[in-house]
């Protein structure tokens, strides 16, 4: 029996396509491809990211309350500030597996959820104000238009390869 265990087995180099160098020699660079993205997939965590970030929000923002008697509005702003954490946290390495450093990946994060605030404010006065929609599938209808938008953008933008 020969040491070599592997019989005609091919090459790691062969299996991933790069061609045979001399000893000694330098392999040429090989590029990654990148997998492709599963779109559905990738928006189906997004959402349920923006499900856990709400708990999060909801969580704060009742404990504060209830809890410490704190003042709601106080206490939302609190809970809104642990939702975005979880948010970012958990898109970066679930939603978008980003290696883009929190110093670049953070503030954009931060800016695109202002963006995602303002928008959320035309919306709502354009419904509500503006149409006379009833509030609350008001802010259904604007909170899935958000989420696309917001999605999009941290993809393209905010979490994309550095």
């Amino acid at each position: 029996m020969s040491s070599d265990t592997r019989g005609d087995w091919p090459s790691p180099a062969a299996v991933l396509g790069v061609p045979p160098t001399k000893p000694g020699a330098e392999a040429p660079m090989q590029c990654a491809k990148a997998s492709p993205v599963n779109v559905p997939r990738q928006i189906s965590t997004y959402a349920l990211v923006g499900v856990a970030a709400t708990l999060a929000h909801y969580s704060v923002l009742i404990g504060l309350v209830e809890g410490f008697g704190a003042r709601p509005v106080r206490a939302t702003l609190g809970g809104y500030v642990v939702g975005g954490v979880v948010s970012y946290l958990l898109n970066r390495r679930h939603t978008f597996a980003s290696d883009r450093p929190h110093e670049e990946a953070g503030w954009r994060f931060a800016l695109v959820a202002a963006g995602g605030f303002c928008l959320t404010y035309l919306l709502m006065s354009l419904f509500v104000d503006r149409l006379g929609a009833p509030y609350l599938p008001a802010q259904l209808v604007t909170t899935a238009l958000i989420m696309f938008v917001t999605y999009f953008a941290n993809r393209v933008w905010t979490f994309a390869r550095a």
